[in-house]
């Protein structure tokens, strides 16, 4: 009977984590992390069944536009908060993470928001995901590819000007004989057409999306 209460009581926490991020409720998260260390709970289970669970509820309601960007942002910092918290729990440990993405903003180009979407949906889809930011060179790229052993680099551009990174990386990764890494590629000026003719693996219009294609794309 014990054992029935206690699985019950986890199953609410997993449940509040979850809503947590779903309500971008970063001190709900922060709170509710803390007590699962307390119960006891799986580091792993907390953050597959709870924060990712809610995240994937964010990217539904996105695609559905019941909620906007903003949202999509305060959920992503309320999934990283708690995962703060579960850190310390996870060292030295190996997360099963689908794969290894390196994602950044092309060189020249100082948009973030739309990488940063993609980055909430991809680490709330069991990814593992490295933010190399802004303004990023080619060299860049490659380089945290190699070191983090990237299965896929993310490159996003948003102006016309800078879409030439995007066709920099493949040739870059061409030239190192790197075939084995994936890229995946988006921003307002980039197209289906573009990524095509450039050479790049996979196409990504929204951030909604994202996580369907990295899936795809890594079972290839």
């Amino acid at each position: 009977m014990m054992l029935g209460v206690e699985r019950k009581q986890e199953n609410e926490v997993l449940a509040l984590l979850k809503i947590s991020v779903e309500t971008w409720n970063k001190a709900l998260a922060v709170e509710t992390a803390k007590r699962a260390l307390d119960m006891g709970i799986d580091p792993y289970e907390a953050i597959e069944e709870g924060l990712c669970k809610g995240m994937m509820g964010i990217s539904d309601a996105f695609n559905e536009g019941k909620i906007y960007l903003p949202q999509v942002l305060a959920a992503s910092e309320a999934m990283e908060s708690a995962i703060a918290i579960f850190e310390p729990a996870l060292a030295g440990k190996f997360l099963p993470y689908k794969g290894v993405v390196v994602i950044g903003t092309v060189q020249g180009d100082i948009h973030e928001i739309g990488k940063n979407v993609v980055t909430a949906f991809l680490r709330g889809a069991g990814y593992a995901v490295f933010d190399l930011g802004k303004d990023i060179s080619p060299d860049e790229f490659l380089l945290a590819a190699r070191e983090k052993g990237a299965d896929v680099i993310g490159a996003s551009a948003l102006m016309t000007t800078t879409l030439v990174g995007q066709r920099r990386i493949i040739e870059q990764l061409n030239e190192e004989k790197l075939f084995r890494i994936k890229t995946i590629f988006g921003g307002a000026c980039c197209t289906h057409r573009w990524v095509r003719d450039i050479g790049g693996d996979a196409y990504c219009a929204c951030g909604a999306e994202v996580a369907n294609k990295l899936d795809e794309l890594l079972l290839e």
